[in-house]
């Protein structure tokens, strides 16, 4: 099938792997503009461009699917069919209709739970015990497209967000070349159950030590990779990498209960959360023990997380 691939992070190029691996015909890439990373701000191609480029595939990098000249570029190319994964443009209903089977999505979520920008993070952080995959016809609004095929994949409990993306990458990819294979009939979204991911910022990443220990460890789970949860410490920026909830409650919020080899207890609203791993700014991702091991006093029974 001669396909156009949209797409932008990682999770896209390994879609986009599979395509090419199953023999469709990429005709063109398009992918979001280069970003400055890193402390030199150097332009950083996305994980699409790179494996396009590799393949000799032509790569587009507009700001906008609406200007006239990207639409008549792709209108030139006559493709079967539009894949987008995780593209990061709103694709207008012009560019929808280009394509002579439209556009598929490849949305990881059990739609129509989790539309929107953030469905792995929203829920590992929600708590849900099961997600997925969608492969979707894409319509104008926001991932509400008439459904083509779901897989359901269990939240493991110590799963994090990057665990719970690679995972649903390789099923995802699975999952559209099984479709493109045998092309099942569109079914509407039911229309009860619909939720809306919204997208991670780095203010929400500050641990709010009032709420229940169970929500917080899900959040530190959530939120890594990235933004990466974080909680002040005197006068310090303290990233918490891993952490498990247990019961209990002894003393103020925020407060110190216990320094242990693996665990640093802290008293939350409801229950204790055990900080099992952290970093210190400009230092390594370490294990408590280790932590510990070099900085004995670091930490004080009585005092207090911010």
């Amino acid at each position: 099938m001669k396909i156009i691939f949209a797409g932008t992070p990682e999770i896209s190029a390994i879609v986009l792997e599979n395509l090419l691996a199953a023999g469709h015909e990429i005709c063109a890439v398009l992918t979001q503009p280069d970003r400055p990373s890193g402390r030199g701000q150097k332009l950083i191609a996305s994980s699409v461009k790179l494996l396009a480029l590799s393949h000799e595939i032509p790569v587009y990098q507009p700001i906008s699917l609406k200007d006239i000249e990207i639409q008549n570029v792709l209108q030139d190319f006559h493709a079967d069919l539009m894949v987008v994964v995780a593209y990061g443009l709103i694709v207008p209903q012009v560019v929808l209709d280009i394509p002579g089977l439209g556009c598929w999505n490849v949305h990881v979520s059990l739609l129509p739970r989790w539309r929107g920008a953030a469905p792995i993070q929203r829920a590992i952080e929600a708590g849900d015990a099961l997600t997925g995959v969608t492969i979707m016809q894409m319509d104008k609004g926001l991932d509400t497209g008439p459904i083509l095929l779901q897989e359901s994949v269990a939240i493991l409990p110590e799963m994090t967000a990057g665990d719970l993306h690679d995972l649903l990458a390789v099923r995802g990819a699975a999952l559209l070349v099984q479709a493109l294979a045998d092309p099942p009939s569109p079914k509407a979204q039911p229309l009860e159950g619909s939720t809306y991911a919204a997208k991670l910022t780095k203010e929400e990443a500050r641990i709010d030590w009032a709420k229940n220990a169970v929500d917080i460890e899900r959040k530190i789970r959530a939120f890594s990779p990235w933004p990466i949860c974080f909680t002040g410490y005197g006068g310090q920026i303290i990233r918490v990498l891993k952490a498990c909830a247990l019961e209990g409650k002894k003393a103020e919020i925020g407060c110190i209960l216990n320094v242990r080899d693996d665990a640093i207890g802290v008293q939350t609203g409801e229950g204790i959360l055990d900080i099992l791993s952290l970093q210190l700014p400009g230092g390594k991702p370490l294990d408590i023990k280790v932590f510990l091991n070099g900085r004995p006093d670091f930490f004080k029974v009585g005092s207090m997380f911010e």
